[in-house]
């Protein structure tokens, strides 16, 4: 009836969280489980808490209230409808990988960080190589 999920660290949209809502599950959380998963001020869908002791309360409260249970779901239902939205993601989504795929010679060719961790993933194979050449190596 309720994810209890008392995250002490993570970023962006939280799975579990985000499963919960597409299952009409309320969710108990921490600040950083609701972080960046909100939005305009809608309320989170059950509640968010920031010691162990209000996790627990917010949870039996939550699981005891059939009333607070049920608003709790159509916050979520609201939440997902006004920052998920499929009609919405999914063609931008597909527009980015269309674009991706058209330019993929000069996004690589621009991404720095990929070709720094090429470029050291290279050297660090030659001189894995190199050594173990000089282990085999009889000794003179």
């Amino acid at each position: 009836r309720i994810c209890l999920a008392p995250l002490r660290f993570g970023a962006g949209i939280k799975g579990k969280l985000l499963d919960a809502m597409l299952c009409g599950t309320p969710s108990v959380t921490t600040p950083v489980g609701s972080e960046s998963m909100s939005q305009d001020g809608l309320p989170w869908p059950g509640a968010v808490a920031e010691s162990a002791s209000g996790l627990a309360a917010a949870a039996v409260r939550l699981y005891q209230d059939r009333q607070l249970w049920e608003q709790a779901q159509a916050d979520g239902r609201q939440l997902l409808e006004a920052r998920y939205r499929q009609q919405v993601h999914g063609p931008a989504l597909i527009q980015r990988l269309q674009h991706c795929r058209q330019h993929l010679e000069q996004l690589r060719r621009d991404n720095f960080t990929g070709a720094m961790l090429r470029h050291h993933h290279h050297k660090s194979t030659q001189y894995m190589a190199q050594w173990i050449e000089a282990k085999n190596r009889p000794a003179s």
